[in-house]
């Protein structure tokens, strides 16, 4: 049996590759971008811990201590 459908510019070959390539990168990029404004806010509201005694181990109250600086 003859394959007569090859082609190195299928999606499958070369150009799939490429295709496929490009996608991973501009997904790096974008995760990369998103993440590092993410970073930038966070920087910009530094926050400080009061009452640092009253903090237990496993305590959903703990978050009442934090107080972010707007």
């Amino acid at each position: 049996m003859e394959n007569t459908n090859r082609n190195v510019f299928a999606l499958n070959g070369a150009t799939g590759m490429l295709i496929a390539t490009v996608l991973l990168l501009t997904i790096l990029a974008v995760l990369t971008y998103l993440g590092i404004k993410a970073q930038q806010d966070v920087a910009q509201k530094p926050y400080t811990i009061e009452n640092r005694s009253a903090i237990e181990m496993k305590s959903v109250d703990n978050a009442k201590h934090i107080k972010i600086k707007e």
